[in-house]
């Protein structure tokens, strides 16, 4: 149901309604999620919802020196995998944990985990920026689709259900620094997103009536830092996991930008 819930609603929000009705619309979801247009275009310039939910800057966002946020959000949870027998866990946020190994399932090797890794959660909100960016020149390995719900990913919701991010839908893209250190981005699909959009390749389908799992390898897909991956089609969940990384102190429950500064890599 949940899956069906979100193809309708990405249905209406792709329709575009005549000019006058679709200017209140656009103005009313800007006025209710009290979004910030002072970087875009006026909300009246986007013919359909889904337009207004994938806006593109109008200029380009200054990157900070390092490893930097692929989006805007909202750090949920940040910190290091605790590791035990059979497990490696993280938390989602205060008190509620996911398993790393059944989130990432294919898109990883035992031996790349055993150490644990550091994590950090960022949620992006119906009113942030939806685009994704590289966080630092990197290289693409592969890319792994794993068909699951589409429950919500807000914060309340994470703390109603327990490794809530691997139950649901995702897409892993397993990468390399340009120090050649491993790291993954994990992009959780949520209600009413549906669709996961990837630039580097248009194969990639979420939230398809008849979805089954893949593992997409690429030869030689480079990325310099800031360029675009992709979008979501409304607010979803980002999950940065690596080994190398140092995240900055106290980065849980504080709102990042797209080319903020978050990590050493």
């Amino acid at each position: 149901m949940d899956k069906l819930v979100s193809r309708v609603f990405g249905a209406i929000a792709g329709f575009e309604f005549f000019s006058f009705l679709q200017n209140f619309i656009n103005q009313a979801y800007v006025n209710y999620f009290k979004i910030d247009l002072s970087e875009f275009q006026d909300a009246k310039e986007y013919k359909s919802l889904t337009a207004l939910f994938t806006r593109a800057l109008q200029k380009p966002r200054v990157l900070e020196d390092g490893f930097i946020s692929p989006c805007d959000g909202k750090v949920l949870e940040c910190g290091k995998s605790f590791v035990g027998e059979g497990t490696n866990l993280a938390f989602s946020v205060k008190g509620f944990t996911y398993d790393i190994d059944e989130l990432l399932q294919n898109a990883y090797e035992k031996k790349e985990l055993e150490k644990g890794v550091s994590y950090a959660n960022i949620y992006l909100s119906p009113r942030d920026y939806h685009r994704y960016h590289a966080p630092c020149d990197l290289q693409i390995l592969s890319a792994t689709y794993t068909s699951g719900k589409l429950l919500s990913v807000s914060e309340a919701n994470v703390k109603k259900y327990a490794n809530l991010y691997a139950k649901n839908e995702r897409v892993v893209l397993k990468c390399l620094t340009a120090e050649k250190n491993l790291f993954w981005l994990v992009f959780v699909g949520a209600l009413n997103v549906g669709k996961m959009c990837f630039e580097f390749d248009k194969s990639i389908q979420t939230n398809a009536p008849h979805a089954h799992n893949f593992t997409h390898t690429y030869e030689n897909l480079k990325l310099k830092k800031g360029e675009e991956l992709g979008h979501f089609e409304l607010g979803s969940t980002i999950l940065i996991l690596a080994s190398k990384l140092e995240f900055q102190q106290n980065l849980s429950q504080k709102s990042v930008k797209f080319g903020q500064n978050i990590a050493k890599a």
